[in-house]
């Protein structure tokens, strides 16, 4: 059955900060949940993970109402949360017994997802020793270590340079081979698209978009073309009183109004004799979409 929220609100000090939303998780995946800044996206997490009380709807686990006691969860919050002066390991065992794992269980899952994270060298240092980045992963650690059911992962990949991203994406993958339910929040738009099948985007509290991202793609006209030839075909773009939006070494991203623009520059090109590695008509980005839907 996974996670159900209904018709969930909550409001502070006469400000609505989530407003009336329904979504569900009934099965293993990554669910996006954007928004902007102060959309009401940490108040949702908070009220899904039993942290903080709702004031209307309904919110349930696998059927039952949420209570932190009935929810095995992880949470990675946006803000971090490390000791700076406290050794990684004896934090990570702090966090994994206060989850309830007996101590011998805990050291093997912390040797374990130290080796999966490449931080086993850090393990006796105190977190201050240690990149942002490595911090990050240490407080993914925490997050994960006690195999649990939900995980709620605000920003995961903040601070990572590619290779840690990279190592990153791939545990998530595994995650969701192992039936885990996530809940992604990023600012990096990319990000959920590789990610999420299902979406929901905040704004001020109320839900402006949600449901299959391919779907939603699907609804939306293409609104650009990339191309990549073995010119400069800045005339052509010209002719057609296109709008170059990036070219490098000759590859082109234009903007077009409708497909059939694009078809017609193909046709000049190849008549032209112009050589085409590769021509594709793109729909719109989910950046180019959450830009329209929340760019006000």
């Amino acid at each position: 059955m996974g996670l159900v929220l209904k018709n969930v609100s909550k409001t502070f000090v006469g400000k609505k900060a989530v407003d009336n939303i329904s979504f569900e998780l009934d099965k293993p995946g990554v669910f996006g949940l954007l928004g902007t800044n102060g959309a009401g996206k940490t108040t949702t997490i908070r009220m899904l993970l039993g942290i903080i009380t709702k004031d209307s709807g309904e919110i349930t686990w696998n059927g039952k109402k949420v209570e932190r006691k009935n929810v095995n969860f992880g949470y990675l919050p946006e803000e971090r949360g490390v000791y700076p002066k406290t050794k990684i390991f004896d934090q990570l065992m702090y966090f994994a017994e206060l989850k309830g794992m007996k101590k011998q269980d805990a050291i093997k899952a912390i040797n374990e997802w130290a080796k999966k994270l490449k931080v086993e060298e850090y393990l006796q240092m105190p977190a201050e020793k240690l990149s942002k980045g490595n911090q990050q992963k240490i407080q993914f650690m925490t997050a994960v270590i006690h195999n649990p059911e939900l995980v709620v992962l605000d920003e995961p990949f903040s601070g990572l340079d590619p290779v840690n991203t990279e190592i990153l994406k791939n545990i998530i993958i595994d995650l969701v081979s192992k039936g885990k339910y996530i809940i992604m929040s990023a600012h990096q738009m990319s990000t959920i698209e590789e990610f999420c099948s299902d979406i929901l985007i905040l704004n001020k509290g109320k839900t402006i978009l949600q449901g299959n991202l391919k779907q939603i793609k699907e609804t939306y006209p293409a609104n650009r073309v990339e191309i990549d030839v073995d010119i400069k075909i800045d005339d052509y773009i010209n002719r057609f009183n296109l709008i170059k939006e990036n070219e490098k070494d000759n590859i082109y991203t234009i903007k077009i109004d409708n497909e059939n623009i694009a078809h017609n520059l193909l046709n000049e090109l190849v008549k032209d004799g112009v050589i085409i590695n590769k021509f594709e008509i793109k729909k719109p980005t989910l950046n180019d979409i959450f830009i329209e839907k929340v760019g006000e």
